[in-house]
């Protein structure tokens, strides 16, 4: 084991990348996933992470792409290069890996349009499918070959089958034969070294003339080939070689197209592996529920809310950990099984596994620094054979750490100073800890020693940290509280534990005055910091709570929005449906009235049925619009700031929109308003007058009564041209186009007939042109095929 793999061990990385490892599907990737070493360059850690982060943004969008576990196919298609002949069972695991490939090519296709840094690795991808579908149709199984694989094999095989059924069917005869039933121990066809036999008692041996080819181990049975299928047999074994040849040649030709590709293919398998280690990482940050940290050159090390991973997710305490900003080195003191350890390799696991592009177990807005070396000395590493102590292997390592440690260099080390006399030990760990300062390292060090809490208090760059400690439970909290330094609680720990009150006492009176007075001043700012800490939590509890009911209220009050709209829609719905369902009937009578009309040769009786038509037609109209659909609001007494003219541009505030006056009030305060391509008559209190805007001239015939077409009054599918003229033809069609978007209808029927073309091409040139159009076609069987085209509106 190399250096720095002794340290990458120290921070348990081996641990995560094996958890890696089980996340991959091949057994290359995991072999990669195993070798992944923190790259040192901040830009490609950067593209390793991106990758990372794009490979999960796709996989919790489609989901996970599909790897196989695909054997390592290099050597097969290496040898296939060459001209060797591969096995059914290689050809069979190539065939997997081109069906990994393409299966991993379509994946990638079926996803939006989003750009990925992963898209270069996808788009070098190229598929063989016929390939895939060559070897799957030829080859069953590792042991046989498909009848089809070649004409030839399929002509082969059956004959062989045709001259076995002839091979048997004269043998059933013998066995049937009264003659011949007595000499045989059994009435069956069997087979012996490829060839049909029946079982024959050996007395009778001579009775049936053949060639012998087995006897039973008793002795009592001959397997004897009668002469007459002697030949057949001999057919079937020629056949049968010709069988083996042709299947030979197929597997020679499957080998041979391999090695066609064999380049192709080598590099979409090495792209196949390197995207399986990819989407492990995705899934390894999915089951630790991590994100996306940013990664810096030369920044702080922000961690918020990380979680070891190694420790139960149900049971690991979220921390906040800083280096590098402020402070550039971490003292974390603390009692014993208090967290220390765990807050310090959370430190350095994080460090190594974003240079790794791995995401991490932390909230979002945590950065890390790319360091050049990430150095630990936690552990025990006391080395019988090596004839060291505890403090011996502590120092060997320290003054390792020494030998390498630069600004470039991220240091951690656990009980700092620990194993020797504590006085000098803490005056070591000072001197230590002055010079990796010296050297520009960042440093997080655990220690027990008071002396390097105040040391820590007294320097500038170097910050007191601990790991909070419950004395009432006798429990680690395993919160990391920076900024303030740790007491060891052995007191109080061993008081609650049950030793004896004058034993505490008597400890006390032997720590000397300014230790005493050091813990005392320790304490009252921990609890002043607890105190603050409560505060906080409960000032963003109610921060919290305030925000959730102002969520609650805007989110309730976006309901009844939509809930109003959504009523509003349906009203408008129904009066339309109403409204046309009424001109519909409306129309027909007026055509039967016209029908009449014609008919009649009085000219008294066409004047009533004139007046008639024309007192339906009003009625019509005021049901019309009476059934408009604009909602009365509360005008709060507006009055306009000069009299309204036509042409003047006013907003109805029922229906939210603007428009064009077309007519003056009526004595009934009504007023005629064009918005867009709907005529309304509303009461003037319901308009305001735009200010600021020249008045518009009224559309020309403004004062006649809008003409109503046939579609706009039917709000079908379906529009009927058969009979116009072209531009009558595309003046009702833009009707009836505006209608079906008023309507929302996606899909109308144009009906303009067979004919001799002119009115169909006119339509659709037309519909080439128009804004509202996404696409159209002709009609097919059953819809009216030539005579109808189908039109999609957007």
């Amino acid at each position: 084991m190399n250096e720095m793999e002794r340290h990458y061990k120290a921070l348990e990385l081996d641990k995560i990348l094996a958890m890696l490892a089980d996340c991959t599907a091949s057994d290359d990737a995991r072999e990669l996933a195993l070798g992944l070493r923190p790259v040192t360059d901040l830009g490609e850690a950067k593209r390793e992470m991106q990758m990372t982060a794009d490979a999960n943004m796709l996989s919790s969008r489609f989901g996970t792409p599909g790897f196989y576990h695909i054997k390592n196919i290099k050597g097969m298609l290496k040898r296939a290069e060459l001209g060797t002949s591969l096995s059914l069972r290689e050809l069979l695991d190539v065939a997997a890996a081109l069906r990994a490939i393409q299966s991993l090519y379509d994946w990638r296709r079926r996803c939006d349009e989003v750009a990925t840094s992963l898209d270069y690795m996808f788009g070098g991808l190229s598929p063989q499918k016929h390939l895939e579908e060559r070897i799957t149709a030829a080859i069953v199984s590792e042991e046989m070959v498909a009848d089809h694989a070649s004409p030839a094999l399929s002509d082969i095989r059956r004959k062989i089958r045709g001259a076995g059924l002839s091979v048997k069917n004269q043998l059933d005869k013998l066995i049937r034969s009264s003659t011949y039933q007595k000499f045989l121990q059994d009435s069956i066809v069997t087979m012996r070294d490829g060839r049909y036999v029946v079982p024959v008692k050996a007395e009778y041996r001579g009775e049936v003339k053949g060639l012998v080819h087995d006897t039973s181990s008793s002795g009592a049975t001959v397997f004897v080939e009668p002469l007459g299928v002697v030949e057949a047999n001999n057919e079937i074994r020629v056949l049968q070689a010709k069988e083996k040849a042709e299947i030979e040649h197929i597997i020679a030709e499957l080998s041979a197209a391999v090695g066609e590709f064999s380049v192709v293919l080598s590099q979409d398998y090495d792209t196949l592996v390197e995207l399986d280690l990819i989407f492990a990482k995705s899934k390894l940050a999915d089951s630790m529920r991590a994100s996306v940290p940013n990664l810096t050159g030369d920044g702080e090390i922000i961690l918020k809310k990380s979680r070891h991973p190694m420790i139960d997710k149900n049971l690991v305490v979220p921390t906040n950990i800083y280096l590098g900003g402020a402070f550039d080195t971490l003292v974390i003191t603390g009692p014993n099984t208090g967290g220390k350890t765990v807050s310090l390799k959370t430190l350095g696991l994080f460090t190594l596994m974003a240079m790794c592009g791995l995401m991490l177990p932390v909230s979002d807005g945590s950065q890390v620094r790319v360091f050049q070396r990430v150095l630990a000395d936690i552990g025990d590493e006391q080395s019988i054979e090596q004839s060291l102590s505890t403090f011996s292997a502590h120092m060997t390592n320290i003054i390792s750490i020494l030998r390498e440690a630069d600004e470039e260099t991220l240091v951690l080390i656990d009980e700092l100073g620990a194993g020797t006399d504590p006085v000098e030990g803490a005056a070591l760990a000072v001197a230590i800890l002055e010079s990796l300062c010296s050297r520009g390292a960042k440093v997080a060090a655990t220690t027990h020693y008071s002396e390097i809490k105040l040391y820590a208090l007294e320097t500038e760059g170097v910050e007191n940290a601990c790991c909070e400690f419950d004395v009432a439970s006798l429990r680690p909290t395993y919160k990391l509280s920076i900024g303030v330094p740790g007491r060891s609680n052995a007191f109080a720990i061993s008081q609650r534990l049950g030793l004896g009150e004058e034993i505490i006492q008597r400890a006390q009176d032997l720590v000397s005055q300014e230790n005493a007075q050091f813990e005392d001043v320790v304490s009252r700012l921990d609890q002043a910091r607890q105190d603050l800490q409560k505060d906080l939590d409960e000032a963003q509890r109610l921060r919290r709570e305030a925000a959730e009911s102002q969520r609650a209220i805007d989110e309730y009050k976006e309901r009844l929005d939509r809930d109003k709209e959504r009523e509003m829609e349906k009203a408008r719905s129904e009066s339309r449906r109403i409204i046309e369902t009424v001109r519909a009937d409306a129309e027909k009578i007026l055509d039967e009235l016209e029908e009449i009309r014609r008919q009649q040769n009085a000219e008294d009786f066409a004047q009533k049925v004139t007046q008639a038509k024309s007192r339906l037609k009003g009625s019509v109209n005021s049901l019309y619009d009476e059934a408009d659909p604009i909602t009365i609001q509360n005008q709060q007494n507006y009055k306009f700031p000069r009299p309204l003219r036509k042409g003047d541009t006013v907003f109805v505030t029922g229906a939210g929109r603007e428009g064009t006056v077309l007519s003056l009030a009526d004595n009934a305060g009504n007023v005629q308003v064009q918005a867009g391509i709907m005529k309304l008559r509303v009461n003037q209190s319901t308009l305001r007058l735009v200010e600021n805007t020249k008045p518009k001239k009224a559309p020309a015939g403004s004062v006649s009564k809008k003409v109503v077409s046939k579609s706009e009054r039917a709000a079908g599918t379906e529009v009927d041209l058969r009979g116009m003229t072209a531009e009558e033809a595309l003046m009702e069609l833009d009707r009836y186009i505006d209608n079906a978007v008023m309507s929302s209808v996606p899909v109308i029927t144009v009906i303009h007939g067979k004919g001799t073309g002119v009115l169909r091409n006119a339509v659709q040139q037309h519909l080439r042109r128009h804004r509202s159009v996404r696409s159209f076609r002709l009609g097919v069987y059953g819809e009216g095929e030539s005579g109808v085209t189908i039109v999609e509106l957007k």
